[in-house]
């Protein structure tokens, strides 16, 4: 295997841990909130775990094609208690995934993996989506 085939397999892997990371970030928020906002908060956190879980199946899925094993591993999940804490967080959260997403795809073209890439677009586009949310939440929050 090349050196940039297993360099695109390993951020493959580290992207798949970080969205493991937000299942559990996301599903814990859902269930930590609370304030005034709880209803709407829950229900918009709890909302999130899907799509973040459909993320993690095809990341697994193309590492598995691409010959790699997919890790298990959960990265690190930053706990708060505070309601506009834990959207803080998960907008820091999301805008390092748009990061990796578009480093992924430069490697996955770079490759010739266009079919990846264009799934990484995809990516890109439904977390982005979830960032812009996250701003407009905290936009005037006080």
């Amino acid at each position: 295997m090349s050196d940039k085939r297993q360099e695109l397999l390993d951020g493959l892997n580290e992207d798949l841990a970080n969205e493991w990371a937000a299942i559990q970030m996301y599903r814990s928020y859902a269930s930590m909130v609370k304030g005034p906002y709880r209803k709407e908060l829950r229900e918009f956190f709890e909302a999130e775990i899907p799509e973040e879980l459909t993320h993690a199946g095809l990341l697994t899925d193309k590492i598995v094609a691409l010959g790699g094993v997919p890790t298990t591993r959960v990265a690190p999940v930053e706990m708060v208690d505070d309601a506009k804490q834990m959207l803080e967080q998960a907008l820091v959260a999301e805008r390092d995934t748009i990061t990796r997403y578009v480093q992924r795809r430069r490697q996955a073209e770079d490759l010739e993996q266009f079919g990846l890439a264009i799934e990484l677009d995809t990516l890109i586009a439904d977390e982005a989506k979830h960032h812009d949310e996250l701003k407009l939440m905290l936009d005037k929050w006080d």
